[in-house]
């Protein structure tokens, strides 16, 4: 099978993965006890029963279930996610605002734990019984058993009321007025201190894995070789080693794509940052059936293309996996 057949493939089982969560997260709000027109009489005080059936029929509610979820799918495949009755605004329109600042946490936080880890896991693997290595060692203990608010609340401690380096919170100073490097100075001020927190436990496993990957791939006979053909270690290590013990990292980097999410969630909340994990947050206190839905999908998406996009990167890396297409 060709590369392109095999991609097609994937991207077949990925809208058939991703209609099953969207399927799967609607059945499972229309089972929660309550619905929409239960949480509007509430903030409204108290309403009859003629106006909560009012309610539900405005929102389709009266119908059955089955009717309700092919509406539900018809209205997505139109890029219709609903209407926010907290927000007063369209779904998709609340997503697409906030998903930039999320997108830009979570890659941010990724691309910074995939490279240091991988670097730190190479240092350490070359003396595996350095300081290095030690302090990798006790990076991962550290960082994989603190939980991510907990250090985002230490950092904001340290770095934002005590010595005041970073902002406490939000994504950009709206008193701030200039042109584009100066708002892109101020948006890089107040991304450190979240992307840090959330990459935190992520570096924590990549270094580790580089470590143990690396020390296995330096311990193999080509390596031995390159060493007695009068190859620079560097060279032999950059160059040969480190990019046969890349397919573990990348595939763990893919597979928690879905635990960066959900991380952000937390991070989001602690420093006020304005992406989905804030408006989940705040759509769950406010029972917002339709929002919830709406950001269930976009992160059921997110991790499915990221997913995909983790398998195209590791069949361009090795030629191995390529070869078993």
């Amino acid at each position: 099978m060709s590369f392109l057949q095999n991609f097609c493939v994937r991207v077949f089982y990925a809208a058939v993965l991703l209609l099953a969560v969207l399927v799967l997260n609607f059945s499972l709000m229309h089972l929660a006890p309550g619905d929409v027109a239960d949480t509007i009489s509430q903030s409204m005080g108290g309403a009859d029963q003629e106006l909560l059936e009012q309610i539900r029929a405005d929102y389709g509610l009266d119908q059955p279930y089955l009717i309700q979820l092919g509406r539900y799918i018809g209205g997505v495949l139109q890029f219709d996610l609903g209407h926010s009755f907290f927000y007063n605004q369209p779904v998709t329109q609340l997503i697409l605002e906030r998903l930039p600042a999320t997108l830009l946490l979570v890659i941010s936080a990724q691309m910074v734990a995939l490279i240091l880890g991988v670097l730190l896991g190479v240092i350490s693997a070359r003396k595996p019984n350095g300081i290095v290595s030690h302090f990798v060692t006790f990076l991962a203990l550290f960082g994989y058993s603190a939980p991510v608010f907990w250090t985002g609340i230490l950092l904001l401690i340290g770095f934002s009321l005590q010595v005041q380096w970073f902002p406490v919170a939000g994504m950009r100073d709206v008193t701030i007025s200039g042109g584009f490097w100066v708002h892109f100075w101020d948006v890089l001020r107040h991304l450190v201190l979240p992307m840090i927190t959330l990459s935190s436990i992520f570096l924590a496993l990549y270094s580790r894995l580089a470590r143990a990957t690396m020390l296995e791939e330096l311990s193999s006979d080509y390596v031995r070789t390159a060493h007695a053909k009068g190859l620079r270690p560097r060279r032999v290590v950059y160059r040969h080693a480190l990019k046969n013990s890349l397919s573990p990292v990348i595939t763990l980097a893919g597979l928690q794509f879905s635990a960066v999410i959900s991380g952000a969630v937390l991070v989001e909340t602690v420093f006020s940052w304005p992406g989905l994990g804030t408006l989940a947050f705040q759509s769950i206190i406010a029972r917002d059936t339709p929002t919830i839905l709406g950001i269930l999908f976009f992160s059921a998406l997110v991790v499915i293309v990221g997913n995909l996009l983790t398998d195209t990167v590791l069949q361009w890396i090795d030629p191995r996996i390529r070869g078993k297409q």
